[in-house]
């Protein structure tokens, strides 16, 4: 029992601006509870990219919270997505990840499921049942050049905004044809909060991602950042990369939008993209002609991030699993022609976020065994966690979001 016996909403009313959030935002149950109404079931997030499920037939699931979503390529050749409770008792309908079926069916009662979600067969039942009620419920998808986004809400944020505004850094990339060249999934025993706190913020980097920092520029000062900034922008039109910055991160909740952002940053000189020699480890994507020492960075609603070099794209993206635990998984992506074992490394490709994943696991995990001690006092943002302060600000208006 929390101490603390004031209301969600004094709470957050009571919240000092500029601090880091109160004990009770990551250890309270009813705000957790409140969370998965408000924020995590009214937000798109990422499920991976339209490549992974090239056939009718194809799907994968994707779970978040008490969620369970099927992602399936339907008889029409679209993607289509469907709660993974069965229409009978409610049991899980796919309890394999990913895979190939020509129908699904309920391991509990053998209730089946064509891939469009229709019931087909259901043993037992009376004459006077109709099959054509109990299909699978529909799931929000859409689809955003390529990338595949799901919501567990029948009236989700329009991505439409998004859709137009990034639709020239996509195209640069060639979202719509790139591949997935492999998938992690890194579990952290920590609230979901503060694993896409850790990811907004790169106080820490210098001192705890080595690997990170010595090619990555957001740690310098202003100065210098501007310095490699102005020799990338230099070499950006010769290489086919458009001068781009996108800002609608903080759309209003009442518009009804999705959020979303677009920059490019420098890397240190000497760096072609993100690798252990700063060299390539991957074919030009789209039709780049050339390195411009540069990362872009997206950000696609609450959940979903993304870091394209020039030669491959990072998705990251956190979902929680219960109050105390949270995942996140990320998604490297190649343009589609490119061969394993000839065009790119797994290991080389991986490398780089898969070090600095593993070592914020032991960040974020050390993180939340302070905020459970009796004396975590919420402390003051520093000048370089201005996203993290932007992100949990709009976590406290959306909590306040009827």
């Amino acid at each position: 029992m929390h101490g603390d016996t004031r209301s969600i909403d004094e709470l957050i009313a009571g919240q000092k601006r500029g601090y880091a959030l109160d004990q009770r935002f990551y250890t309270d149950p009813t705000i957790y509870d409140l969370e998965i109404d408000r924020i995590i079931s009214r937000n798109w997030i990422l499920a991976g990219h339209q490549s992974e499920l090239p056939e009718p037939g194809d799907y994968k699931v994707l779970n978040v919270a008490n969620e369970s979503a099927i992602i399936v390529r339907g008889s029409d050749g679209d993607l289509k997505a469907f709660a993974n409770v069965c229409r009978h008792r409610g049991s899980l309908v796919c309890l394999q990840a990913e895979g190939h079926v020509r129908k699904f069916s309920c391991p509990y009662h053998g209730w089946m499921y064509d891939i469009d979600g229709n019931l087909t067969a259901a043993r037992s039942m009376p004459s006077s049942f109709d099959k054509s009620a109990y299909g699978l419920n529909k799931v929000s998808l859409e689809n955003i050049h390529g990338l595949v986004f799901i919501c567990f809400s029948d009236e989700p944020p329009s991505v439409d905004a998004a859709r137009r505004d990034l639709a020239e850094p996509m195209a640069m990339f060639d979202f719509e044809n790139l591949k997935l060249a492999a998938h992690k999934s890194y579990d952290i025993a920590a609230n979901w909060k503060l694993s896409i706190e850790n990811y907004q913020e790169c106080y820490h980097c210098a001192t705890a991602h080595p690997e990170y920092a010595q090619m990555h520029t957001l740690m310098v000062d202003r100065k210098k950042r501007e310095r490699l900034q102005g020799h990338m922008l230099g070499k950006m039109e010769a290489c086919g990369i458009r001068n781009i910055v996108v800002d609608h991160l903080n759309t209003d909740a009442a518009s009804g939008q999705l959020g979303y952002a677009y920059s490019r940053t420098a890397l240190f000189e000497g760096y072609q993209t993100g690798s252990k020699d700063g060299k390539p480890v991957a074919p030009l994507l789209g039709n780049l002609k050339g390195y411009d020492g540069g990362a872009s960075d997206f950000s696609l609603g609450a959940f979903s991030f993304l870091l394209a070099y020039s030669d491959h794209v990072v998705c990251y993206v956190f979902t929680p699993v219960d109050m105390n635990n949270s995942k996140c998984d990320i998604y490297w992506l190649v343009r589609g022609d490119a061969q394993e074992g000839r065009d790119y490394d797994v290991d080389e490709l991986t490398w780089l976020w898969d070090v600095t994943t593993e070592a914020d696991k032991t960040i974020i995990v050390n993180n939340a065994k302070g905020i459970h001690s009796r004396y975590y006092k919420p402390g003051p943002f520093s000048e370089m966690e201005s996203l993290e302060r932007q992100y949990v600000e709009w976590i406290l208006q959306e909590l306040q979001r009827v």
